[in-house]
């Protein structure tokens, strides 16, 4: 998925984009509330890691702006500050989760899996789509039971897939979703990460279609 980490401290910053592209999410950074401010009205995100105190516009400030025009992107808010009326006040203001300072990014990783897997409507980080079993929480996926050996981005792309079957995703909507702003992209470069996918999921019950000159969907075959 796509995500927006402002946060102005460079090496806690690094910390966690580097831990989130781990997992195979593309992530763009915003030191500053201006710098934010611009990201958040001309791109689109997946999910926002926002850091309450900025230079700049602050972060309460832009969660304000952000839910006044009508974007419920889900937002994970850290904070330093652990009195509960700062916490009551930012979930308030539209904040879905918030985690204080220092914390450990395992537990930043789990609540970011919560958030993405709610606005998909997935109660469970474990699903079972026929055959094919996902685990977004342990990483894995199998096929009858035969785990399969998938990339970062092999896995995110899946999870894309699954969270929107029947659903057609253009190239430009999974572009957005895979890479980030540092990142250069071919235009095959989809292409060549759908048709690896497509090998791996040969025998599931879960395919990926072409729809020609828009995009791809994923299906869930019936069984004979």
């Amino acid at each position: 998925m796509r995500i927006l980490v402002i946060e102005d401290a460079e090496d806690l910053a690094d910390a966690v984009i580097d831990s989130l592209r781990g997992l195979g999410h593309a992530v763009d950074w915003a030191a500053d509330g201006h710098q934010a401010d611009e990201l958040l009205r001309t791109e689109t995100y997946q999910l926002i890691i926002l850091d309450v105190m900025l230079p700049g516009p602050d972060g309460q400030t832009l969660l304000r702006q952000l839910r006044r025009r009508g974007d419920r992107t889900p937002v994970l808010v850290t904070t330093a500050r652990s009195q509960i009326d700062t916490k009551i006040h930012l979930l308030d203001l539209g904040a879905d989760d918030y985690i204080v300072k220092p914390f450990d990014l395992r537990e930043l990783e789990a609540r970011c899996r919560a958030l993405l897997r709610r606005s998909h409507g997935m109660a469970s980080s474990q699903a079972v789509f026929g055959n094919l079993a996902f685990d977004a929480a342990g990483r894995t996926v199998s096929i009858d039971g035969r785990p399969l050996d998938l990339s970062a981005r092999e896995f995110r792309l899946l999870e894309l897939f699954l969270g929107n079957l029947g659903r057609v995703l253009t190239r430009t909507a999974l572009i957005e979703q895979l890479f980030d702003l540092e990142q250069a992209v071919t235009p095959n470069a989809v292409e060549m990460s759908v048709s690896r996918l497509r090998r791996k999921l040969e025998g599931a019950s879960v395919v990926i279609r072409t729809v020609h000159g828009v995009g791809y969907v994923g299906e869930k075959q019936n069984a004979d």
